[in-house]
């Protein structure tokens, strides 16, 4: 068992003690410090604490990787150093913001696709999880109820509608919370493209006047990039009528000069650039997935094979992000998921080889939590960067496994329909919507990945000097 207090104590002299702290909190894995002056953290000092699995700065903030014990070293850091706990407030509150730079145009709108769509997540899970329930006890498994029944309607089609139809709505929520500006303006943004006299209008492929100018109507419903185009419109808008709208006429003006103004931007120019953009990714994207044949396979086997290396140097998220746009609006996923998944499951393959390879007790120790932590949390980082980041040529493992386990699952056609689903061993779910048989085609799929994995790792994951030093 990791010696939780013990890890804070070592951890806080190398970030320049408790004095140059301003705030501490964490994610699911990782101790988030923001420091004064970050030239004063010792990187390499925090990776050789017992306990720690890596060290980085994320932008601004020292993030130092732990596993799921994080939390209990946040109390022990946060009663050993009096620093404060969530998030930081900034003490000038009348300052200006950074400067823009195009340099940071790309972090700013990860930032923000980031921000909001993983407040979507509960919603997604819930979602599809009734459908889910409803495959499971319909005819497509165990004939529970009939496809024609209320119930089985009810749970496929009327909770999924809820929960994905009504995307734009929920998205101009997310948006607007992440944005600060007015939530319920984002709300409303979000229910005006899928406004009743919008959807007929597209269902007859009619034409709607915006204030007298008239544009073709679209389909809106279940879309996500016309509303993300369209809030940080709404935010600036906002932000620029706060600054000039007295103070007395504010809350009823400021609203309706900011909905007034956004209105024609977001149904003439931010609706139909989303549609286009969204179905050049979705070509893109499913193109792949749809193509079938060698090149489908090629691209699942590389980033079966990569993908973790993606996730460690950051540059999984754009890819991420777009996928979960394309899966929500069009249910399904034929490839990328699949493929990530099967990587996923390589990286707990290379914990596993570790496992058996290693003989010294508290390596060994520490790779069975890592284990755990994979198969009951979901969390492939205390793996990730326990062994495969640790023990270079535990890359192997990951490499082959990841390759493989992918590339059987495009020979069988799996196909995976979770956005955001989850990612224990409970993640089957995101591919009971195929029927049972898809089921069983994901689990060889994954069984594939962990067992290459854990025999590379086990014959060539370590080298004579490292067996020496950990046996």
């Amino acid at each position: 068992m990791a010696d939780n207090k013990q890890i804070a104590t070592e951890i806080l002299p190398l970030v320049g003690g408790g004095e140059n702290v301003t705030v501490a909190t964490n994610c699911m894995t990782r101790l988030r410090l923001t420091l004064k002056d970050n030239s004063l953290a010792d990187l390499e000092g925090l990776k050789k604490v017992k306990g720690v699995l890596g060290a980085q700065f994320s932008g601004a903030q020292l993030q130092v990787i732990i596993g799921q014990n994080v939390p209990k070293v946040l109390d022990e850091f946060v009663a050993l150093s009096g620093v404060t706990r969530g998030a930081a407030v900034d003490e000038n509150l009348d300052a200006e913001p950074e400067k823009f730079e195009l340099k940071n145009l790309g972090n700013v709108i990860l930032d923000y696709l980031s921000g909001t769509m993983t407040q979507m997540i509960p919603l997604m899970m819930a979602g599809g999880l009734f459908r889910t329930i409803a495959v499971v006890l319909g005819p497509q498994l165990f004939g529970l109820i009939a496809e024609e029944s209320a119930t089985y309607q009810f749970l496929y089609q009327t909770i999924y509608d809820a929960s994905f139809y009504f995307l734009p709505v929920y998205l101009g929520w997310a948006a607007a919370k992440k944005l600060g500006c007015t939530q319920v303006l984002g709300l409303f943004i979000g229910g005006l493209f899928i406004s009743p006299t919008i959807v007929s209008a597209a269902a007859e492929g009619a034409q709607i006047s915006v204030y007298g100018i008239p544009i073709a109507a679209a389909k809106y419903g279940q879309s996500v990039l016309p509303i993300m185009l369209t809030m940080p419109v709404l935010a600036f808008v906002e932000k620029r009528i706060k600054k000039v709208m007295p103070d007395m006429l504010s809350t009823v003006f400021t609203p309706f000069c900011t909905v007034a103004i956004t209105i024609p931007i977001a149904l003439c120019i931010m609706g139909p650039v989303g549609n286009v953009i969204g179905g050049i990714l979705g070509n893109i994207l499913f193109g792949i997935g749809n193509t079938g044949g060698f090149a489908t396979l090629i691209a699942m086997a590389i980033i079966g094979a990569i993908w973790q290396l993606m996730v460690v140097a950051g540059m999984h998220m754009p890819i991420i992000l777009l996928a979960m746009v394309q899966i929500m609006e069009q249910g399904y996923d034929k490839w990328l998921f699949i493929a990530t998944n099967c990587a996923m499951f390589a990286v707990w393959g290379c914990a596993i080889g570790a496992f058996l390879r290693i003989k010294e007790k508290d390596e060994k120790g520490l790779c069975l939590g890592y284990i755990i932590s994979a198969l009951a949390g979901g969390v492939t980082e205390p793996a990730l960067f326990g062994v495969v980041m640790r023990w270079r040529r535990t890359m192997l493992g990951m490499f082959a496994g990841g390759a493989a386990g992918a590339l059987i699952s495009g020979i069988l056609g799996v196909t995976y329909y979770m956005a955001g689903g989850g990612t224990n061993l409970l993640i089957f779910l995101n591919y009971l919507q195929g029927g049972p048989t898809n089921v069983v085609f994901a689990v060889i799929g994954c069984i594939v990945s962990v067992v290459v994995a854990t025999i590379v790792t086990y014959l060539f994951g370590f080298s004579d000097e490292e067996l020496a030093e950990l046996s």
